[in-house]
């Protein structure tokens, strides 16, 4: 009876083993050893002068000013578009929503509101025509949007010297003319998300609210989108075509409005950065935007085909707590400033883990 009863235990020790061990492969094991990495720089943070108030205030804030933009990811991702590298498509848009919105000199929630409201046609415009050209390159979809990316950041930073903006907080003082690189969105919209019912504990602790609930939002108005009829078509396109294409399903439609949705997300997303940072910035800024939301979709455990709203939230509080808590606690450390390198090394480290894992994944 005992040997049963001690069979039985055995039986039962390898069973919970076995489900630890899946529940290990599901999460990801880098995914964990990150979070451990990141739980124990929280713990060593008071050790080394650093505030965790404080440095829990710049995760959140971050994660809001960063979220909406990793969110563009998932519909192409979804379809089988591959990753948005052409993000800068959207952001553009977004640009010219937030520079036109300060032209007017429309400022508070209308500013911003009337921003989102002028970058939503240039998206779709945009869109469509990003996600046809994407459509005629089916196999490099990847390559042809890092250089579309590229290219319309470079046209546009001829334009922004030419468009005719005359608003002088805008414009190069000494010219009265083109854009100035970095542009305040003091006395416009900054931080309008960030402190609209924003939570305040002590002088140090700041719960970003507004920008958070934009996030929920806009999350839940794409999961409305993806659970929908055209949402559902979209993904069986990604997931298997053939089988799609026989059901009766358009794929050049369905990738087509993929892009359109990210290329608008973009958009949106660009405008909720800007009022977190408390600048709009023109020219080369937008160039490298894409890679950040790239790493952080696939370290939140998104494929390259597949991709939920859970990968945007565990990638994106991933990411952007190493690029926050890391320089902070190592500078105290060393007792010298290497935020920036560090934070170049961190980023660009994650993004190459990223993209060579999804690649050997993929082989």
């Amino acid at each position: 009876m005992k040997a049963k009863e001690d069979g039985v235990h055995i039986v039962q020790v390898r069973l919970t083993k076995d489900r630890w061990r899946e529940h290990i492969a599901n999460f990801g094991l880098p995914r964990l050893i990150i979070f451990s990495f990141i739980g124990a720089l929280f713990i060593a943070a008071p050790f080394v002068g650093v505030r965790v108030d404080t440095s829990l205030t710049n995760v959140m804030v971050r994660f809001g000013q960063n979220a909406v933009m990793v969110l563009a990811m998932v519909p192409m991702m979804q379809a089988g578009t591959g990753l948005n590298f052409g993000l800068p498509v959207g952001i553009i848009a977004g640009l010219l929503g937030a520079t036109l919105a300060m032209q007017f000199r429309l400022t508070g929630i209308l500013g911003f509101m009337a921003a989102l409201g002028l970058s939503l046609p240039f998206a779709l415009v945009f869109g469509i025509l990003y996600g046809m050209l994407l459509n005629k390159v089916k196999g490099e979809e990847m390559t042809i949007a890092l250089y579309i990316g590229f290219s319309i950041v470079t046209f546009m930073a001829i334009l922004w010297l030419l468009l005719p903006f005359t608003n002088p907080t805008m414009v190069w003082g000494y010219t009265g003319e083109g854009l100035r690189t970095t542009i305040t969105l003091e006395g416009y919209w900054a931080q309008i998300l960030n402190n609209f019912l924003a939570i305040r504990i002590g002088e140090y602790f700041m719960f970003p609210t507004g920008s958070i609930l934009f996030f929920i939002l806009m999350a839940f108005i794409l999961w409305l989108f993806m659970h929908s009829k055209t949402g559902t078509a979209l993904t069986a396109v990604g997931s298997n075509p053939v089988f799609a294409y026989a059901g009766g399903v358009s794929i050049n439609r369905m990738r087509l409005i993929s892009v359109v949705v990210s290329t608008i997300y973009g958009a949106i997303g660009i405008l909720v950065y800007q009022q977190s940072f408390g600048f709009i910035q023109v020219y080369q800024a937008p160039l490298y935007m894409a890679f950040p939301a790239v790493a952080a979709i696939l370290l939140g455990g998104a494929s390259v085909n597949k991709a939920s709203i859970g990968n945007v939230i565990v990638g994106t509080f991933l990411f952007q707590s190493l690029l926050t808590m890391t320089p902070s606690v190592i500078n105290n450390i060393l007792q010298t400033d290497m935020s920036e390198v560090i934070r170049i090394l961190i980023s660009n480290g994650m993004i190459i883990y990223a993209l060579t894992r999804k690649t050997r994944q993929a082989r």
